[in-house]
């Protein structure tokens, strides 16, 4: 038997954004029929992580289960939450974020393609935000990645938590007098309160978040493999 996937997201009380993510989990069971794939949050709502984890047979033999972050960053939700649930079992792996990797900036391309922005305009690349300096590293690393294709400049901006805000972003990119349109390309995984606030921050163009999308579950299956060794 192959280990259990634990796909463990944040959570919502958004009804899109739910069924966002329960759309990324069916793909992932899809993709893989002969895994079971159960779902688990942090925050929010139901099923807790604890609880799913606490419902994986204990095995001797090998890895019991993958817990892989549906997070674009690490942060207190990975290296707090998800350590401190399997912390009592070793036969239970956590594996790391989705990002950074390259293919969520493949997603944010196409995303800011799909919006029709003006290739030099200014991009905040508009994050979820983390007091966390792990997670802030990632959104750092994934806007290095975006500037290495991107012609026009790119900025960082935090939905909540730290400055800049994406509002305050997009304000200071005027101020600088940096290319506009100014838009705001989601970092974020699936719609919900964070994605309404990128709508609010005055940009010219904001874009869709990353969920659904087939890279995703490209990543997602290599966390898990990657977290038995396979």
């Amino acid at each position: 038997m192959k280990p259990v996937l634990i796909a463990c997201a944040h959570g919502t009380r958004d009804p899109d954004g739910q069924a966002t993510i329960h759309a990324v989990i069916e793909a992932v069971r899809t993709a893989m029929p002969d895994v079971d794939v159960r779902e688990a949050y942090v925050d929010v709502h139901g099923p807790e992580l604890q609880d799913v984890v606490d419902e994986v047979t204990p095995s001797s033999l090998g890895t019991a289960a993958v817990v892989v972050p549906l997070l674009l960053a690490g942060g207190y939700h990975v290296y707090h939450d998800i350590a401190k649930a399997v912390e009592s079992r070793e036969d239970i792996s956590p594996a790391p974020a989705l990002g950074p990797d390259p293919r969520l900036i493949d997603i944010v391309m196409e995303r800011i393609h799909e919006a029709g922005v003006h290739p030099t305009s200014t991009v905040i690349l508009a994050a979820a935000g983390s007091s966390d300096p792990r997670s802030q590293a990632d959104t750092a690393e994934a806007a290095e990645m975006l500037r290495a294709r991107w012609d026009g400049p790119v900025r960082v901006g935090y939905a909540a938590g730290i400055s800049p805000t994406v509002a305050e972003a997009v304000a200071e990119a005027r101020q600088f007098g940096e290319e506009e349109p100014v838009a705001v390309a989601s970092f974020l995984l699936a719609p919900g309160f964070f994605q309404k606030r990128l709508e609010d921050s005055g940009a010219d163009q904001v874009t869709g978040s990353l969920a659904p999308h087939p890279k995703l579950v490209e990543i997602i299956l290599e966390r898990y493999h990657d977290g038995y060794g396979a």
